[in-house]
């Protein structure tokens, strides 16, 4: 079964010079892949686009590389990277037309090699519309976003340890987080709820950010309060967390105290 989130993508125009954002009359769902295959199989998956705009939408689609900076956005390349499985895959086409105020299904292809050694195929199919004049820019703007497609090959998955906690700063309030490592050869997101206690004896439950941790990588898990709308977060440190978080049928136990 596919395993992957279903939420919708709103499309932000990218200028070239990075000085001006424009909107994009799409909207494309899901925004990303997370799944696996095996060696010799044949991966397909459809993406929707939703055109919201009373005027026909023409685009190209292609497939990056892509990988992640110090900060955790996205950087996008059209050149092969190293190890790229991009040559496994095929597009459906390469220019799509979308009707007005209409949506189209958009199929792609992974064709695994037989002899593929378990890892993880990463890549991105990139949706970009045609230039459009945008007031006090130079150049017509273009807008592009990228669909996240994580693919497992064989036996590949996420080895995720806890080397690390503590807090940051987020939004002008302070945040407890916990440092993880993954020293496997596929990403790892976390996902649950974990208990937690601050110094004063208040008990909070937490949910962490659900940012991707890439192989080799360690990053910072933000821990954020789960509560209602009206409810006042006061979160008083050190604050001691323990419990369970889970990735795609893998657990890590966290015992830890995030201090200032």
């Amino acid at each position: 079964m596919h395993s992957f989130a279903r939420r919708l993508a709103l499309v932000v125009l990218i200028a070239s010079s990075g000085l001006a954002h424009a909107q994009f009359s799409a909207q494309i769902t899901p925004p990303r892949f997370e799944d696996g295959a095996k060696p010799g199989e044949v991966y397909r998956e459809v993406i929707e686009i939703s055109n919201i705009a009373p005027t026909p939408l023409r685009m190209t689609v292609s497939t990056a590389d892509w990988s992640l900076n110090a900060d955790g956005g996205v950087a996008f390349q059209a050149s092969l990277a190293e190890q790229s499985c991009r040559p496994w895959t095929a597009l459906e086409a390469t220019q799509i037309e979308v009707p007005a105020n209409s949506k189209r299904r958009f199929r792609f292809e992974v064709r695994v090699p037989a002899d593929a050694s378990s890892r993880q195929c990463r890549f991105a199919v990139m949706f970009e519309g045609e230039p459009t004049p945008v007031p006090g820019v130079a150049l017509p703007v273009a807008g592009r976003i990228g669909v996240i497609v994580y693919l497992d090959v064989g036996d590949a998955r996420a080895q995720l340890r806890v080397v690390g906690s503590g807090v940051v700063e987020e939004g002008g309030r302070q945040v407890p987080m916990l440092r993880i490592e993954n020293t496997g050869n596929a990403h790892g997101r976390l996902e649950g709820f974990i208990d937690a206690v601050d110094a004063t004896g208040e008990r909070w439950t937490l949910a962490p950010s659900g940012n991707p941790i890439l192989p080799g990588m360690t990053r910072e898990t933000l821990l954020y309060p789960v509560v209602s709308d009206d409810q006042p977060v006061v979160l008083v440190f050190p604050m001691k967390i323990k419990g369970k978080l889970e990735w795609r049928g893998q657990s890590i136990d966290i015992d830890a105290t995030a201090d200032r």
